[in-house]
């Protein structure tokens, strides 16, 4: 297995925007067949299309539920969930609603994620639990009630605006995952090194945006190493 199949295979590209055209859709899709990563990360309207777009291709879809603020209601999250399921979702990301266990309020954070990993069923919930944004303490309830709610993943968090991805937060989310939790590491993403030293300390998954820029990172590199135009 060549270094940039390797990577591609641990990236789940991302597209989130709030001016998403279908060129810019196209685009993403493209990249992702491409490079064969992982799976496609787009907002939930355009899933039934990229489902349709990468049948056959072996790359996943994946999207998210209450990205950047986590405050829908919990039964929109739920209900939510039901429609990305029904549009043909392969892996959701899901935003818990973090004031509530800044708040002591663990019973409705609690819910507010089972709700989601029910109304998913067999479709797995990654957890952003914005790490920087807790104490010590709360990291291990955040981790506790998210594991107890039936997420099949731990994610550092949601995005680089709350906190750069580090190797030591994914040692300790490793750490601390049970068997059959896996761990994502996402957040400021964008070179092929932050990915390998990311997957070294234990990520299963990376998300990032930069996705095709740290192949085009790569590549290169293979070519000259084996003379061929395209190693990939």
């Amino acid at each position: 297995m060549t270094e940039a199949s390797n990577l591609a295979q641990h990236i789940q590209h991302t597209l989130i925007s709030n001016v998403l055209t279908e060129t810019l859709w196209k685009r993403h899709i493209d990249e992702c067949v491409k490079y064969q990563f992982h799976a496609a990360m787009l907002p939930g309207a355009w899933v039934k299309e990229t489902k349709r777009a990468l049948e056959g291709t072996g790359v996943r879809v994946a999207s998210f539920i209450d990205f950047a603020c986590g405050t829908m209601t919990s039964a929109g999250k739920a209900d939510e969930a039901r429609n990305l399921v029904a549009d043909g979702v392969e892996e959701i990301d899901l935003m818990p609603n973090v004031g509530f266990l800044l708040s002591g309020m663990e019973q409705e954070y609690f819910e507010d994620i089972r709700g989601v990993v029910g109304a998913a069923g067999d479709v797995p919930v990654k957890i952003m639990l914005e790490l920087p944004l807790l104490s010590p303490g709360q990291r291990d309830r955040a981790i506790a009630l998210s594991i107890e709610a039936g997420v099949r993943y731990l994610k550092n968090a949601s995005g680089g605006a709350v906190g750069i991805a580090t190797p030591d937060e994914i040692r300790f989310l490793r750490r601390v995952a049970p068997p059959g939790v896996g761990v994502k590491a996402s957040g400021g993403i964008k070179t092929a090194r932050q990915v390998r030293d990311l997957i070294e300390a234990g990520a299963d998954l990376v998300g990032t945006s930069s996705g095709a820029k740290i192949m085009r990172e790569v590549l290169p590199r293979q070519r000259s190493a084996t003379g061929s135009k395209d190693s990939y």
